[in-house]
């Protein structure tokens, strides 16, 4: 078990990995990254099928497209982006030096554990920064195999000992004594508000996200059937549980009718006013979200709450009248169930979509279904959401699996929803650039820095980590053979190395001794 002393020794491992990593180049770095990424790729559909089994949660085949998009896919999309080398900026005669962040703790959840931990280690390494990934105690098993996979991964590229590693037995006190740890660089919390307030209140910098509760709205002008068919996909991938998933629909009256029996054609069952209270009193039966629902599919929910749907419902509908906080059905519910009401325009649309995101969701992301620019652009200046989906899928479309938007499991809400990022988490959140600004004075000039690049690649490869042992608390996994030999130094190297260390220690001493 992962105790709060061997969670610091994790800290001071990573530490000592991060120093390492920082000298390394944008090859090596690349190099490493890359085969992290088609490690995870690997063994994407396996990690699918054994979240699924832990968490009772999602869909085997959608946690399989979100693993493959958060390892390879993440690579292709910044693929050519380089966050290791000096930029040169000869015009502004400014240049810019990326400083990693050091040790990201990076907090992962139940709903999308094997996807985060993918998307969270890869932004790391790519920023040339350590991670200790912190589980969800739920989906501990998946998330921490996951992650030893690509630590033996990385340290097989040549990375760091202990550039990746993971706390196998996450809890409470563990988890809040890290964050507070003066070793920890940057918090990245995905989760429950209360995971993501805890990391900014623990004295640490933290990157977190806020809560959805995704409206969209369809209005006349839209094409009715790929809005239903669209809709219904996204509500039902991965049984609802991306945060990006729609929340309460919003229909124009004139087309509702249209929409239902579409959507009805894709699998979606529209409940009638008894089933839909009836439904309300078992996912809301203490005015709070019954958890039980998180991620179920929509006739397991429909069963329990004693209603009779076709065993091939994907979503579940539930009409209501008024977006108000006392209608559950307007709150989010993280599973394939839909609030749904009516409204005689798009503007007073666009009004009760503002409702949604006040009741919950403020910064997150909103939908809409519309072939009117100015409808749609009203939508977005008013609805206080930070991304929009138009005409696509929200499930997908905001977390930028089926959109231009960076492809991200955590989305920053920004200040209206107490968030430090507004935008999708990138791998430009995980480091700085120190800047060399030159007197602009033309008369002044900024020598040629063309080629110019203060890291190396170490050569043969990097020794483990000192103090590391076989504990595993200590060292969370087993470092693998490379050329069928294990990889770490020697007992005797390590009695070198840590003389070494004790001869700077006295002669730094002595040289403060003389100064005085």
């Amino acid at each position: 078990m992962t105790t709060i002393a061997s969670g610091g020794h994790m800290l001071e491992r990573a530490q000592w990995a991060a120093r390492a990593f920082a000298d390394f180049d944008q090859a090596a770095v690349s190099a490493i990254v890359t085969a992290v990424a088609d490690a995870g790729y690997n063994e994407a559909e396996r990690f699918a099928a054994a979240a699924v089994a832990e968490t009772g949660m999602g869909v085997v085949a959608d946690k399989l497209l979100k693993n493959r998009a958060c390892s390879r896919g993440i690579v292709d999309y910044y693929r050519g982006e380089d966050f290791v080398s000096p930029r040169v900026d000869t015009a502004r005669k400014i240049v810019e030096i990326p400083r990693p962040a050091g040790v990201v703790l990076a907090l992962t959840p139940t709903t999308n554990p094997v996807a985060t931990v993918y998307f969270k280690v890869i932004l790391a390494l790519m920023t040339r920064n350590a991670v200790v990934v912190a589980p969800h105690p739920r989906a501990k098993r998946c998330s921490a195999d996951a992650a030893y996979v690509l630590a033996d991964a990385a340290a097989s590229a040549g990375a760091p000992d202990g550039i990746i590693q993971v706390i196998d037995e996450p809890s409470i006190p563990l988890v809040e004594a890290l964050m507070a740890d003066e070793r920890t660089d940057v918090i990245v919390a995905t989760g429950g508000t209360g995971v993501v307030r805890a990391a900014y209140s623990s004295g640490n910098p933290a990157l977190g996200v806020g809560p959805g509760n995704v409206p969209v709205l369809v209005d006349a002008s839209a094409d009715i059937a790929a809005a239903a068919r669209r809709i219904v996909d996204s509500k039902a991938f991965d049984n609802s549980v991306l945060c990006t998933n729609e929340s309460v629909l919003i229909a124009e009256e004139s087309i509702a009718a249209a929409l239902c029996s579409a959507m009805t054609r894709n699998g979606a069952h529209i409940l009638d006013a008894d089933s839909a209270r009836r439904l309300r009193e078992y996912m809301f039966a203490d005015q709070h979200l019954n958890t039980d629902v998180v991620g179920r599919d929509a006739a397991w929910i429909a069963g329990r709450a004693g209603l009779r749907v076709g065993p091939k419902t994907r979503v579940l509908v539930a009409p209501f009248e008024h977006v108000i906080a006392e209608e559950m059905f307007a709150h989010e519910k993280l599973s394939p169930v839909l609030g749904m009401t009516t409204v005689p325009d798009a503007h007073r649309g666009i009004r009760a979509a503002r409702s949604v995101v006040r009741i919950g969701g403020a910064g997150h992301s909103a939908a809409i279904h519309s072939e009117n620019p100015r409808v749609i652009t009203e939508f977005a200046a008013q609805v206080p959401v930070l991304r929009v989906s138009a005409n696509v899928g929200n499930s997908t479309g905001s977390s930028g699996l089926e959109t231009n938007l960076a492809p991200s499991m955590t989305i920053g809400t920004g200040f209206v929803g107490r968030s430090s990022i507004g935008e999708n988490l990138q791998p430009q959140n995980l480091v700085n650039w120190a800047r060399i600004a030159y007197n602009r004075d033309a008369g002044v000039a900024m020598p040629n820095f063309a080629g110019v690049n203060p890291w190396r690649t170490p050569v043969g490869p990097v020794p483990e980590y000192p103090r590391a042992s076989n504990d595993r608390g200590a060292a969370p996994h087993p470092q693998p053979a490379r050329n069928g030999q294990p990889v770490g130094r020697s007992a005797q190297s390590d009695l070198d190395l840590l003389r070494a260390e004790l001869r700077a220690l006295v002669v730094e001493e002595l040289a403060q001794l003389i100064k005085r």
